[in-house]
């Protein structure tokens, strides 16, 4: 695959504050794309110099084959942006919001009314249409979000933190959209989260930490590489789990034991056989890989650049 964003020592600093620092980093062309950090370690102050409205300091963005330094207007026509926080306006009906950000595209009469269909059909909103924005739920604007970042059918959906605080039935909506664009118009789609089990089913993930990053890969790369394994040991005494030597835990009604890896639990497995009568096996989670490349759990902010961005957004 090619890669459809290329970003080569990017640098953004205010004042003495260094948001950005050196990153680099590609995203393959229909890939999902999960970009992690802990509030303002630098994600939003990268999007924002992608998508033009933020000029970086050193480094190159290159957006779709086209340079951020000569190619914006072509490049914001690839991307569909959506942010943490709305930018409708609420005063405005679904159907007005979408109407006026169509227009930007030169979205409009039948060409609009056709993709008004399409866009309210696959996001489940028909209902909505004449609707004020002010009046909807959370969950519903979410959709109608995204709505207005599909509009125009980028090539780079860029989701900033697009599911916090959203019940289940939108996350789910959103997700199952992703999904189907992805399978069926290769769209890329990149992605902030402070949910590990979306973040898991990345097909890359790059770590930023005060504004460097501090580890990418695969999430099975990360989770090898970051941390180990779990045996749960089903109807087994104590005694059972101290005999292997490993730190462990009760659980409920078992036993779960920390291994380093997936050949130090087989060869446990060969040595006491009769320990292993019902056990499974699992790799451990994002969770475990964030904590311990960053020594932080996400939604938190400790650094002088962390705090800085926070100000920013």
């Amino acid at each position: 695959m090619n890669n459809i964003i290329e970003i080569s020592h990017l640098c953004k600093s205010f004042g003495d504050v260094k948001a950005v620092q050196d990153v680099s980093f590609k995203v393959k062309k229909g890939e999902l794309f999960a970009f992690l950090g802990v509030n303002g370690a630098g994600k939003s102050t990268t999007i924002s110099i992608m998508c033009g409205q933020l000029a970086k300091d050193k480094g190159d963005v290159v957006i779709n084959g086209k340079n951020i330094n000569h190619n914006m207007d072509e490049i914001k026509n690839s991307l569909g942006v959506v942010f943490q926080n709305t930018v409708l306006d609420k005063s405005l009906s679904v159907k007005d919001n979408l109407k006026s950000r169509a227009s930007l595209y030169g979205i409009t009469g039948k060409a609009f009314e056709k993709r008004l269909k399409e866009v309210a059909k696959l996001l489940d909103f028909q209902g909505l249409l004449k609707r004020t924005v002010g009046k909807l739920s959370g969950g519903q604007r979410r959709r109608i979000d995204i709505a207005r970042a599909l509009f125009h059918k980028p090539e780079i959906l860029i989701l900033d933190e697009p599911t916090t605080g959203l019940d289940p039935q939108t996350r789910r909506i959103m997700w199952d959209v992703v999904t189907k664009l992805r399978k069926e118009e290769n769209m890329t789609v990149f992605l902030t989260t402070h949910y590990m089990e979306e973040a898991s089913e990345a097909d890359y993930v790059v770590i930023l930490d005060s504004g460097k990053i501090s580890a990418e890969g695969t999430p099975l790369e990360l989770k090898n590489a970051y941390t180990g394994d779990f045996i749960t040991l089903y109807g087994a005494t104590e005694e059972d789990a101290k005999t292997l030597s490993l730190p462990y835990e009760k659980i409920r009604d078992a036993y779960r034991v920390a291994v380093p890896n997936t050949e130090t639990a087989t060869k446990l497995i060969v040595k006491y056989p009769s320990i292993f009568t019902d056990y499974e096996i699992t790799k451990g989670k994002m969770d475990d890989v964030f904590l311990s490349v960053t020594g932080k759990t996400l939604g938190t902010a400790s650094s002088d650049s962390e705090k800085r961005e926070g100000k920013k957004k």
